[in-house]
């Protein structure tokens, strides 16, 4: 199997169970040393887990011949916290790899959206959900995983309860239930490997494509992971709740720093609804946060 962005967070994740899986892994990263050390959040290091390593800059780079035919293609492209634009990676370095399935052609074709994206206005969500439009048209066997949220994103309201004092949107009564990397790295595998020997039937466009909402094994509102983030820092819980649109009314003010101003309408419009996918994994959240607590992760 090809997987695509295998040094970052999610793809650290996928290359691990593909390996423990026994299957064969190719892994394109733009630096091969850095990817064989440990990765963020506590994703694992890659050295001895790889079986052919792919040097390339998938957002720059001529992709021709990338794709082996018949392989299946796990796409973990996307910009988090880098200062790339989201249209050059999430969308146009996806649809050049897309490109290059199509032409091998690949197996089947296997990427990591995000939930509900339909009412996001983020560049970052809008890039993604452009791509997914054009990879439902593609003739290549697709399998679609959107998560609910990661934990390494709560960390975020662990910063802010560590700083003695945490922002809820509205009453804080949004619904999640977020996922270990790991968890949802092994949801997309098993898809893919059971689609791999009995593909799904196809559309009313005549396409395979596979979509499934995702999340971990516990719901929480987000004033009890906000709470819970408390609980672990030993702090009292402080928490402000801020009006949706009061936040909503302030966004033009960031508009100067382009890369701020789309984060906070990512995370503004991720939770201005439920998000729950279907539970699965075993990784509780509470262990997560103690374990970053204590520097490990």
């Amino acid at each position: 199997m090809l997987v695509a962005g295998a040094s970052g967070y999610l793809g650290r994740h996928l290359v691990s169970t593909l390996h423990r899986r026994g299957l064969r892994v190719r892994a394109v990263v733009r630096d091969v040393d850095r990817a064989g050390g440990p990765g963020a959040h506590g994703a694992p290091a890659l050295a001895g887990l790889v079986d052919e390593w792919v040097a390339c800059d998938v957002v720059t780079d001529r992709l021709d011949g990338l794709v082996r035919p018949g392989e299946t293609v796990i796409s973990a492209l996307g910009v988090t916290r880098q200062k790339a634009d989201p249209w050059d990676v999430d969308f146009a370095a996806n649809l050049a790899l897309l490109a290059e399935a199509e032409r091998a052609p690949a197996g089947q074709f296997g990427y990591v959206h995000v939930m509900h994206a339909e009412r996001s206005r983020s560049q970052l969500v809008r890039a993604k959900r452009a791509f997914v439009a054009a990879l439902r048209r593609s003739p290549v066997p697709s399998a679609v995983v959107n998560p609910s949220g990661y934990f390494s994103d709560m960390e975020e309201l662990l910063a802010m309860a560590r700083r003695g004092v945490a922002v809820s949107l509205g009453d804080g009564s949004v619904r999640l239930n977020p996922i270990h990397g790991q968890d949802l790295a092994d949801f997309l595998v098993e898809r893919l490997v059971a689609r791999g020997t009995e593909p799904p039937a196809m559309d009313e466009l005549g396409h395979r494509h596979g979509e499934w909402d995702v999340g971990g094994p516990e719901v929480f509102t987000l004033r009890e992971i906000l709470q819970l983030c408390f609980a672990v820092c030993d702090r009292p819980a402080r928490i402000v709740d801020v009006p949706t649109g009061l936040l909503r009314a302030g966004l033009p003010l960031l508009r100067p720093a382009a890369r701020t101003h789309d984060l906070a309408q990512f995370f503004l419009d991720g939770f201005s609804g439920d998000g729950v996918g279907a539970r699965t994994g075993t990784h509780r959240l509470e262990d997560h946060l103690r374990a970053v607590e204590r520097g490990e992760d």
